[in-house]
């Protein structure tokens, strides 16, 4: 007899599944305080099998940030619950603006306009921030976007966005394209990554540089987060993907 779990199998075998990570390697774009990923091999099939070490730091590639990152005395990576990494995905589409102003810092504004359109935002989503900055991967420099005095342009949520999503819609985490969650120029006019550091504080996680949320609808999908569990750790790349409705 088939049951109610192989049935929801068999239906979402059937959706569309889009993969929202970026593949990475000793050339891929990363935070400019990290050294470059290295790989090597270990064994090769001469010995009997392949095998490989590799070397990166743990916000490396599309990756996800535990509490922990940011925030002393909360959770590390493997104490995140497996419910909290599916969950159903919002994706506000800022691309426009973000082409037009690389300063692009998403308000509260912008989400009420967003709702005004794709209807409120439930709890309990994770709430996508796209802004096509993914495109440009793999190029180092474009992704850092340097000016002539060596300032980052990229964009960003702002905390007062993030405190509507969060207090307001009571939503479980967010993700983004860009390198941190923080617009660069609010990080420049702050001193600090103070949206990143909100994120984190609310016993939650983020995902940074995801990808292809240009295939993915505003509401109805779901994302998946599959990420290894390694001990104590502050984050790790994972293989984010959605499922379309």
């Amino acid at each position: 007899m088939t049951n109610d779990l192989s049935k929801a199998f068999d239906l979402i075998k059937q959706k569309q599944w889009i993969d929202l990570t970026h593949t990475f390697g000793p050339d891929s774009p990363h935070f400019a305080s990290f050294d470059e990923a290295k790989i090597s091999t270990l064994f090769n099939h001469d010995d009997g099998f392949f095998a490989q070490n590799f070397s990166f730091a743990g916000q490396y590639g599309t990756h996800i940030d535990a509490p922990i990152h940011f925030v002393r005395d909360t959770r590390f990576l493997e104490e995140l619950t497996l419910k909290e990494l599916v969950l159903p995905l919002v994706v506000i589409d800022k691309s426009k603006e973000s082409a037009d102003n690389h300063d692009f810092s998403l308000r509260a504004v912008d989400i009420l306009a967003f709702e005004e359109e794709h209807g409120k935002i439930d709890a309990g989503t994770f709430v996508a921030l796209r802004t096509d900055w993914s495109k440009r991967w793999p190029n180092q420099e474009a992704f850092e976007n340097k000016d002539e005095q060596g300032n980052n342009h990229s964009p960003g949520w702002s905390v007062e966005a993030l405190e509507f999503l969060f207090q307001e819609r009571q939503i479980k985490a967010v993700g983004h394209e860009t390198f941190d969650t923080d617009a660069s120029i609010d990080y420049q006019k702050n001193g600090s990554l103070l949206a990143e550091y909100y994120v984190l504080e609310q016993d939650t996680y983020q995902i940074e540089l995801l990808t292809n949320l240009d295939k993915v609808p505003a509401k109805g999908a779901v994302i998946f987060n599959i990420v290894p569990k390694p001990e104590k750790a502050s984050g790790f790349p994972v293989r984010s993907f959605a499922i379309l409705p």
